[in-house]
Protein backbone atom coordinates (compact mmCIF):
# COMPACT_ATOMS: atom_id res chain seq x y z
CA UNK A 1 0.00 0.00 0.00
CA UNK A 2 1.29 3.25 -0.89
CA UNK A 3 2.54 5.00 2.60
CA UNK A 4 0.60 8.33 2.11
CA UNK A 5 -2.29 6.87 1.90
CA UNK A 6 -1.85 4.71 5.06
CA UNK A 7 -0.77 8.06 6.70
CA UNK A 8 -3.87 9.63 5.35
CA UNK A 9 -6.05 6.94 6.36
CA UNK A 10 -4.75 6.77 9.76
CA UNK A 11 -4.83 10.52 10.15
CA UNK A 12 -8.67 10.11 9.65
CA UNK A 13 -9.58 6.61 11.69
CA UNK A 14 -10.10 8.97 14.96
CA UNK A 15 -12.78 10.54 13.13
CA UNK A 16 -14.81 7.11 12.88
CA UNK A 17 -15.57 7.30 16.85
CA UNK A 18 -15.80 11.02 17.02
CA UNK A 19 -19.74 11.70 17.89
CA UNK A 20 -22.44 11.57 15.75
CA UNK A 21 -23.33 15.27 16.52
CA UNK A 22 -19.15 16.05 15.30
CA UNK A 23 -18.33 17.08 12.19
CA UNK A 24 -16.40 15.10 9.42
CA UNK A 25 -13.40 15.63 7.12
CA UNK A 26 -15.32 14.77 4.61
CA UNK A 27 -17.74 16.79 5.02
CA UNK A 28 -15.50 19.97 4.86
CA UNK A 29 -16.68 22.57 1.76
CA UNK A 30 -14.44 24.85 0.27
CA UNK A 31 -15.43 27.91 -1.86
CA UNK A 32 -12.99 26.48 -4.37
CA UNK A 33 -12.71 22.86 -4.74
CA UNK A 34 -9.28 21.49 -4.41
CA UNK A 35 -7.69 18.28 -3.92
CA UNK A 36 -6.72 17.80 -0.39
CA UNK A 37 -2.89 16.25 0.83
CA UNK A 38 -2.33 13.79 3.73
CA UNK A 39 -3.63 16.55 6.15
CA UNK A 40 -7.76 16.19 7.17
CA UNK A 41 -9.23 19.23 5.77
CA UNK A 42 -9.62 21.28 9.05
CA UNK A 43 -6.17 19.74 10.29
CA UNK A 44 -4.93 21.75 6.86
CA UNK A 45 -7.07 24.60 7.84
CA UNK A 46 -4.41 24.69 11.36
CA UNK A 47 -1.73 25.09 8.88
CA UNK A 48 -2.45 27.43 6.78
CA UNK A 49 -3.54 29.89 9.32
CA UNK A 50 -0.29 29.69 11.57
CA UNK A 51 1.74 30.50 8.63
CA UNK A 52 -0.21 33.31 7.56
CA UNK A 53 1.35 36.61 8.42
CA UNK A 54 -1.88 37.87 9.92
CA UNK A 55 -1.03 35.46 12.81
CA UNK A 56 2.36 36.48 13.41
CA UNK A 57 0.82 40.31 14.31
CA UNK A 58 -1.28 38.21 17.14
CA UNK A 59 1.78 38.83 19.14
CA UNK A 60 1.62 42.74 19.87
CA UNK A 61 -1.93 43.84 19.30
CA UNK A 62 -4.18 44.71 22.36
CA UNK A 63 -6.30 42.78 24.43
CA UNK A 64 -6.98 44.57 26.94
CA UNK A 65 -4.66 47.34 28.33
CA UNK A 66 -2.75 48.76 25.24
CA UNK A 67 0.71 50.17 25.90
CA UNK A 68 1.13 48.69 29.56
CA UNK A 69 4.88 47.76 30.57
CA UNK A 70 4.01 44.76 32.88
CA UNK A 71 4.92 41.65 30.13
CA UNK A 72 2.74 39.11 32.44
CA UNK A 73 -0.13 40.72 30.98
CA UNK A 74 -2.55 39.38 28.12
CA UNK A 75 -1.81 39.93 24.34
CA UNK A 76 -4.42 38.79 21.68
CA UNK A 77 -2.25 36.01 21.13
CA UNK A 78 -2.58 34.66 24.09
CA UNK A 79 -6.20 34.91 24.60
CA UNK A 80 -6.56 33.08 20.43
CA UNK A 81 -4.79 30.04 22.85
CA UNK A 82 -6.66 29.73 25.45
CA UNK A 83 -9.71 30.50 23.34
CA UNK A 84 -7.87 26.71 21.50
CA UNK A 85 -6.84 25.54 24.73
CA UNK A 86 -10.52 26.13 26.38
CA UNK A 87 -12.80 25.03 23.47
CA UNK A 88 -10.54 21.53 22.69
CA UNK A 89 -10.89 20.67 26.03
CA UNK A 90 -14.62 20.94 25.59
CA UNK A 91 -14.38 19.34 22.21
CA UNK A 92 -12.95 16.41 23.68
CA UNK A 93 -14.84 15.85 26.09
CA UNK A 94 -17.88 16.26 24.24
CA UNK A 95 -15.84 13.72 21.39
CA UNK A 96 -15.85 16.38 19.00
CA UNK A 97 -13.71 17.33 16.02
CA UNK A 98 -10.32 19.27 17.84
CA UNK A 99 -9.22 20.20 14.17
CA UNK A 100 -11.71 22.04 13.58
CA UNK A 101 -12.02 23.39 16.55
CA UNK A 102 -8.64 24.63 17.01
CA UNK A 103 -8.67 26.02 13.18
CA UNK A 104 -11.68 28.33 14.34
CA UNK A 105 -9.88 29.28 17.26
CA UNK A 106 -6.54 30.09 16.44
CA UNK A 107 -8.01 32.42 12.93
CA UNK A 108 -11.42 34.09 15.17
CA UNK A 109 -9.23 37.10 16.12
CA UNK A 110 -7.25 37.93 13.14
CA UNK A 111 -9.12 41.07 11.87
CA UNK A 112 -8.76 42.53 15.30
CA UNK A 113 -7.58 46.02 15.49
CA UNK A 114 -5.12 47.61 16.99
CA UNK A 115 -5.90 48.90 20.81
CA UNK A 116 -8.61 46.11 20.87
CA UNK A 117 -12.17 46.97 20.91
CA UNK A 118 -11.27 50.51 21.29
CA UNK A 119 -9.29 50.57 17.96
CA UNK A 120 -12.78 48.79 16.30
CA UNK A 121 -15.21 51.01 17.72
CA UNK A 122 -13.00 54.05 16.19
CA UNK A 123 -12.82 52.01 12.34
CA UNK A 124 -16.23 51.19 12.60
CA UNK A 125 -17.15 54.99 13.22
CA UNK A 126 -14.54 55.60 10.33
CA UNK A 127 -16.28 52.75 8.10
CA UNK A 128 -20.04 54.36 8.65
CA UNK A 129 -18.94 57.58 7.69
CA UNK A 130 -17.05 56.65 4.46
CA UNK A 131 -18.10 53.24 3.13
CA UNK A 132 -21.48 53.29 4.76
CA UNK A 133 -21.00 49.63 6.49
CA UNK A 134 -20.06 48.53 9.46
CA UNK A 135 -16.37 47.42 10.96
CA UNK A 136 -16.57 43.99 12.91
CA UNK A 137 -13.76 42.61 13.96
CA UNK A 138 -15.27 39.16 13.22
CA UNK A 139 -16.15 39.61 9.59
CA UNK A 140 -12.74 41.26 8.88
CA UNK A 141 -11.44 37.89 9.88
CA UNK A 142 -12.79 36.42 7.35
CA UNK A 143 -12.39 39.30 4.55
CA UNK A 144 -8.87 38.39 5.81
CA UNK A 145 -8.74 34.81 4.54
CA UNK A 146 -11.62 35.29 1.91
CA UNK A 147 -10.42 38.56 0.09
CA UNK A 148 -6.32 39.91 1.17
CA UNK A 149 -5.11 36.50 1.46
CA UNK A 150 -7.46 34.13 -0.70
CA UNK A 151 -6.46 30.78 1.96
CA UNK A 152 -9.42 29.00 0.39
CA UNK A 153 -10.04 27.87 4.05
CA UNK A 154 -12.62 25.52 4.67
CA UNK A 155 -16.50 27.02 4.74
CA UNK A 156 -17.01 25.12 8.24
CA UNK A 157 -13.94 26.89 9.87
CA UNK A 158 -14.68 30.20 7.82
CA UNK A 159 -18.44 30.18 8.76
CA UNK A 160 -16.98 29.69 12.66
CA UNK A 161 -14.43 32.70 12.53
CA UNK A 162 -18.07 34.79 11.58
CA UNK A 163 -20.35 33.56 14.26
CA UNK A 164 -17.72 33.63 17.11
CA UNK A 165 -18.94 37.20 18.94
CA UNK A 166 -17.99 36.46 22.20
CA UNK A 167 -19.50 39.85 23.55
CA UNK A 168 -22.85 38.03 22.95
CA UNK A 169 -23.85 34.95 25.79
CA UNK A 170 -26.40 32.55 25.45
CA UNK A 171 -27.81 29.83 27.69
CA UNK A 172 -28.19 27.53 24.88
CA UNK A 173 -25.55 27.69 21.84
CA UNK A 174 -27.33 25.53 18.95
CA UNK A 175 -25.87 25.07 15.46
CA UNK A 176 -27.79 25.93 12.21
CA UNK A 177 -27.21 24.01 9.09
CA UNK A 178 -25.36 26.20 6.00
CA UNK A 179 -24.48 25.59 2.71
CA UNK A 180 -21.57 27.40 1.05
CA UNK A 181 -24.32 29.48 -0.87
CA UNK A 182 -25.91 30.16 2.69
CA UNK A 183 -22.85 31.10 4.41
CA UNK A 184 -22.28 33.25 1.60
CA UNK A 185 -25.45 34.86 1.97
CA UNK A 186 -25.05 35.25 5.66
CA UNK A 187 -21.62 37.10 5.00
CA UNK A 188 -22.55 39.54 3.01
CA UNK A 189 -25.57 40.64 4.77
CA UNK A 190 -23.70 40.45 8.21
CA UNK A 191 -20.99 42.95 6.21
CA UNK A 192 -24.38 44.95 5.40
CA UNK A 193 -25.83 45.62 9.02
CA UNK A 194 -24.50 44.97 12.41
CA UNK A 195 -27.70 43.94 13.52
CA UNK A 196 -27.93 41.07 11.12
CA UNK A 197 -24.25 40.08 11.98
CA UNK A 198 -25.47 40.05 15.52
CA UNK A 199 -28.05 37.25 14.97
CA UNK A 200 -25.57 34.79 13.29
CA UNK A 201 -25.29 31.66 14.43
CA UNK A 202 -22.49 28.95 13.89
CA UNK A 203 -23.12 25.91 11.37
CA UNK A 204 -21.31 23.21 13.08
CA UNK A 205 -21.19 22.62 17.11
CA UNK A 206 -17.71 23.33 17.36
CA UNK A 207 -18.15 26.68 15.79
CA UNK A 208 -20.78 26.86 18.59
CA UNK A 209 -17.66 25.42 21.47
CA UNK A 210 -15.49 28.41 20.38
CA UNK A 211 -18.12 30.86 20.69
CA UNK A 212 -18.59 29.78 24.49
CA UNK A 213 -14.55 29.60 24.89
CA UNK A 214 -14.19 32.99 23.47
CA UNK A 215 -16.07 34.46 26.66
CA UNK A 216 -14.75 31.65 28.93
CA UNK A 217 -10.88 32.50 27.79
CA UNK A 218 -11.75 36.29 28.55
CA UNK A 219 -13.65 36.53 31.26
CA UNK A 220 -11.28 35.37 33.86
CA UNK A 221 -7.91 36.40 32.64
CA UNK A 222 -9.07 40.15 32.16
CA UNK A 223 -9.86 39.95 36.09
CA UNK A 224 -6.41 38.53 36.75
CA UNK A 225 -4.74 41.28 34.18
CA UNK A 226 -6.67 43.60 36.03
CA UNK A 227 -5.86 42.52 39.77
CA UNK A 228 -2.15 42.44 38.31
CA UNK A 229 -1.70 46.16 37.19
CA UNK A 230 -3.41 47.74 40.00
CA UNK A 231 -6.73 48.66 38.43
CA UNK A 232 -8.91 45.96 40.48
CA UNK A 233 -9.07 44.11 43.56
CA UNK A 234 -10.49 40.53 43.82
CA UNK A 235 -12.19 41.68 47.28
CA UNK A 236 -14.72 43.50 45.26
CA UNK A 237 -16.34 40.75 42.79
CA UNK A 238 -19.69 40.48 44.19
CA UNK A 239 -20.49 37.34 46.42
CA UNK A 240 -23.21 36.32 44.23
CA UNK A 241 -20.63 35.49 41.67
CA UNK A 242 -17.99 34.37 43.60
CA UNK A 243 -20.33 31.40 45.22
CA UNK A 244 -20.84 30.17 41.82
CA UNK A 245 -18.14 30.95 39.64
CA UNK A 246 -15.29 31.38 42.24
CA UNK A 247 -13.02 34.32 41.59
CA UNK A 248 -9.98 33.39 40.11
CA UNK A 249 -9.82 32.27 36.30
CA UNK A 250 -8.62 28.76 37.37
CA UNK A 251 -11.74 28.53 39.24
CA UNK A 252 -13.89 30.40 36.81
CA UNK A 253 -12.71 28.48 33.60
CA UNK A 254 -13.24 25.32 35.68
CA UNK A 255 -16.64 25.94 36.77
CA UNK A 256 -17.75 27.18 33.23
CA UNK A 257 -15.59 24.26 30.98
CA UNK A 258 -17.47 21.35 33.52
CA UNK A 259 -21.05 22.68 33.60
CA UNK A 260 -20.74 22.82 29.86
CA UNK A 261 -19.63 19.18 29.48
CA UNK A 262 -22.31 17.85 32.54
CA UNK A 263 -25.20 19.58 30.71
CA UNK A 264 -23.90 19.22 27.01
CA UNK A 265 -22.61 15.52 26.84
CA UNK A 266 -24.16 13.75 24.11
CA UNK A 267 -26.82 16.56 23.11
CA UNK A 268 -26.61 18.25 19.91
CA UNK A 269 -26.09 21.74 21.40
CA UNK A 270 -23.95 23.51 23.83
CA UNK A 271 -26.22 23.96 27.27
CA UNK A 272 -25.31 25.98 30.46
CA UNK A 273 -26.84 25.60 33.60
CA UNK A 274 -29.27 28.25 34.68
CA UNK A 275 -27.11 29.23 37.93
CA UNK A 276 -23.76 29.46 35.85
CA UNK A 277 -25.31 31.19 32.70
CA UNK A 278 -26.39 33.97 35.09
CA UNK A 279 -23.40 33.91 37.01
CA UNK A 280 -21.18 34.71 33.63
CA UNK A 281 -23.67 37.39 32.28
CA UNK A 282 -23.38 39.39 35.49
CA UNK A 283 -19.76 38.49 35.94
CA UNK A 284 -19.55 40.40 31.98
CA UNK A 285 -21.31 43.17 33.71
CA UNK A 286 -19.32 43.90 36.41
CA UNK A 287 -15.67 43.40 34.33
CA UNK A 288 -16.81 46.11 31.80
CA UNK A 289 -18.23 48.57 34.70
CA UNK A 290 -14.91 47.38 36.63
CA UNK A 291 -12.38 46.69 33.77
CA UNK A 292 -12.93 47.52 30.50
CA UNK A 293 -14.43 51.09 30.79
CA UNK A 294 -11.70 52.12 33.16
CA UNK A 295 -8.87 50.34 30.76
CA UNK A 296 -7.75 53.62 28.96
CA UNK A 297 -8.10 57.53 30.61
CA UNK A 298 -10.42 59.62 28.27
CA UNK A 299 -7.20 61.54 27.58
CA UNK A 300 -5.95 58.16 26.15
CA UNK A 301 -9.60 57.32 23.98
CA UNK A 302 -9.35 60.82 22.11
CA UNK A 303 -5.93 60.25 21.74
CA UNK A 304 -6.61 57.40 19.71
CA UNK A 305 -9.50 58.57 18.20
CA UNK A 306 -8.00 61.78 16.48
CA UNK A 307 -4.64 60.04 16.12
CA UNK A 308 -6.59 56.73 14.08
CA UNK A 309 -8.89 59.59 11.53
CA UNK A 310 -5.91 61.38 11.18
CA UNK A 311 -3.97 58.66 9.86
CA UNK A 312 -6.69 57.43 7.42
CA UNK A 313 -7.46 60.62 5.82
CA UNK A 314 -3.42 61.02 5.81
CA UNK A 315 -2.96 57.35 4.08
CA UNK A 316 -6.24 58.23 1.83
CA UNK A 317 -4.57 61.30 0.35
CA UNK A 318 -2.02 59.18 -0.29
CA UNK A 319 -3.92 57.20 -2.51
CA UNK A 320 -5.90 59.30 -4.10
CA UNK A 321 -2.68 61.25 -5.05
CA UNK A 322 -0.93 57.66 -5.58
CA UNK A 323 2.23 58.90 -4.01
CA UNK A 324 3.72 55.62 -4.40
CA UNK A 325 6.63 56.33 -1.56
CA UNK A 326 3.71 56.13 0.73
CA UNK A 327 4.27 53.33 3.18
CA UNK A 328 0.48 51.98 2.34
CA UNK A 329 2.35 51.14 -1.15
CA UNK A 330 5.94 49.77 0.29
CA UNK A 331 4.20 48.28 3.32
CA UNK A 332 0.47 47.02 2.05
CA UNK A 333 -0.17 47.82 -1.61
CA UNK A 334 3.08 46.76 -3.00
CA UNK A 335 2.44 43.00 -1.39
CA UNK A 336 -0.69 42.50 -2.83
CA UNK A 337 -2.60 40.75 -5.84
CA UNK A 338 -3.81 43.01 -8.66
CA UNK A 339 -7.44 41.58 -8.34
CA UNK A 340 -7.52 42.66 -4.65
CA UNK A 341 -6.55 46.61 -5.96
CA UNK A 342 -8.47 46.41 -8.75
CA UNK A 343 -12.21 44.95 -6.95
CA UNK A 344 -11.34 47.85 -4.03
CA UNK A 345 -11.65 51.71 -3.77
CA UNK A 346 -8.67 53.12 -1.58
CA UNK A 347 -11.32 54.07 1.59
CA UNK A 348 -11.49 50.24 1.60
CA UNK A 349 -7.64 49.47 1.30
CA UNK A 350 -7.12 51.92 3.82
CA UNK A 351 -9.81 50.25 6.31
CA UNK A 352 -8.15 47.24 5.85
CA UNK A 353 -4.16 48.35 5.97
CA UNK A 354 -5.25 50.13 9.46
CA UNK A 355 -7.13 46.88 10.51
CA UNK A 356 -3.51 45.22 10.11
CA UNK A 357 -1.44 47.07 12.20
CA UNK A 358 -0.42 46.05 15.60
CA UNK A 359 -0.41 48.78 18.73
CA UNK A 360 2.95 49.76 18.31
CA UNK A 361 2.66 50.01 14.77
CA UNK A 362 0.32 51.88 14.77
CA UNK A 363 1.70 53.79 17.58
CA UNK A 364 4.78 54.54 15.76
CA UNK A 365 2.54 55.82 12.62
CA UNK A 366 1.07 58.59 14.56
CA UNK A 367 4.71 59.62 16.07
CA UNK A 368 5.33 60.09 12.32
CA UNK A 369 3.09 61.96 11.51
CA UNK A 370 2.93 64.70 14.39
CA UNK A 371 6.50 64.74 13.67
CA UNK A 372 5.38 65.89 10.09
CA UNK A 373 3.62 68.11 11.25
Amino acid sequence: MDVLLLVKENLLEKENFLSIYATKSKDAIRIIDKKEDIRPAFFHDIDTIIHSTSYSRYIDKTQVFSFNENDNISKRMIHVQLVSKVARTIGRALNLNEDLIEAIALGHDIGHTPLGHVGEKILNDISLKELKVPFMHNLQSVRTFMTLKDDNLTIQVLDGIMCHNGEILDNVYEPKKKSKEEFLEDYKLACESSSYAKKLRPMTLEGCVVRISDIIAYIGRDIEDAIRIGKLQREIIPKNIKNVLGSSNREIINTIILDIIKNSYGKDKIILSKDVFASINNLKKFNYKEIYEKANTKEELKYYENGMKKLYYYLLDDLNNNKNNSVIYKVFINNMPFEYINKNDNKRIVIDFIAGMTDDYFLNMLKLLTKND
